[in-house]
């Protein structure tokens, strides 16, 4: 940042602040952590001193809430995957049922909205089906922030919503299903290399809120790959040009974690432990009646607290998630050594 030439690239600049300000602040709550822990050596020496059982148990409450503290610390030293600290694009697709399904694919996109809110981070919307009554079909988009794609990764998978539909006269109980894509935002993959010829590129008018011939003119573009029929689409900038270069990003990115699912599907299956991410095996459920629950069919993690949950409160399931992924790579790691 002390470079003379740095706010040449206002684009970059922006990036490379914001990530400055990030670790900032993230050191400034670890020296603070260490600040409260010398104020706790002073209080145990002086409990020590003057074998005070008040001050014994000033000691004992501040430990605890130490404690606490510092897991909710350590929980960044969780993110060691190689992409962990780039952006995540995330995918929301609405399953069968319609409007029920399209109002869960919402609920879904403002329970993500909340999460990136907490955590200061900026979401862009790059493209978006909405529904005709009530809800969206599907919605992809950006979220840029500290460990965004380390964070997001566990919410890859189905999420089962169990409700009293609003939408239905006879209040019957329904359940449905949305499906959540999330991989990370790579500025170039040099190692996926596409030929012209296996894309169908298609133009279109862009939806949602216009203005400055965003709804007039054919911006945005979806881009297909034929051998493996990924499509994907971006309508947010205003140029053709920059959605298709945006979409071609999104494209390579999907490309390479489809390389990297395959790899790790091999090591399940001569592990025996691979299961497809279908229809059916969803990683999480939402029940809102006749009880409140939601709970991760993965780690187990569950909390009755279901209005936190939807207002963005992910941060127990991610940990949980990362916390057994991480075991799991050790006992597979013990395993081989054996």
């Amino acid at each position: 940042m002390g470079r003379q030439d740095f706010w040449n690239d206002s684009e970059n600049a922006r990036k490379v602040s914001k990530q400055a300000a990030e670790l900032r602040n993230e050191l400034s709550i670890w020296e603070g952590f260490l600040s409260e822990i010398k104020d706790l050596e002073e209080v145990v020496v002086l409990a020590q001193s003057e074998r005070d059982d008040s001050l014994h148990y000033e000691v004992t409450k501040k430990v605890e809430i130490l404690d606490r503290k510092f897991e909710r610390l350590e929980f960044a030293t969780l993110f060691s995957g190689v992409y962990d600290q780039r952006p995540a694009i995330v995918s929301i697709h609405a399953g069968s049922g319609g409007t029920e399904a399209q109002d869960w694919t919402e609920m879904l996109f403002r329970m993500y909205l909340r999460f990136a809110e907490r955590h200061d981070w900026t979401v862009t919307i790059l493209s978006e089906s909405r529904a005709e009554d009530v809800g969206i079909k599907s919605i992809t988009m950006r979220i840029e922030g500290r460990y965004a794609y380390g964070y997001l990764k566990s919410e890859a998978g189905v999420h089962r919503l169990v409700r009293i539909s609003p939408f239905d006269a006879e209040k019957m109980r329904h359940t449905t299903f949305a499906l959540v894509e999330v991989i990370p935002e790579l500025d170039e993959v040099e190692e996926i290399e596409i030929d012209p010829k296996d894309l169908r590129i298609d133009t279109y008018m862009a939806g949602g809120k216009g203005g400055q011939s965003v709804n007039t003119t054919y911006s945005a573009v979806r881009i297909v790959h034929l051998p493996t029929n990924i499509s994907v689409a971006c309508q947010n900038e205003r140029s053709q040009l920059q959605n298709k270069e945006t979409a071609m990003k999104i494209l390579k990115s999907k490309l390479l974690q489809l390389q990297v699912q395959e790899q790790e599907k091999e090591k399940k299956e001569l592990r025996g432990e691979y299961q497809s991410a279908e229809w059916g095996n969803q990683i999480r459920s939402y029940v809102l009646h006749p009880y409140k629950m939601v709970k991760d069919h993965r780690t187990e993690y569950e909390t009755s607290d279901t209005t936190s949950v939807l207002d963005g409160e992910l941060e127990p399931f991610m940990e949980a998630y990362l916390r057994k992924q991480l075991t799991d790579s050790d006992r597979f790691s013990k395993a081989n050594k054996e």
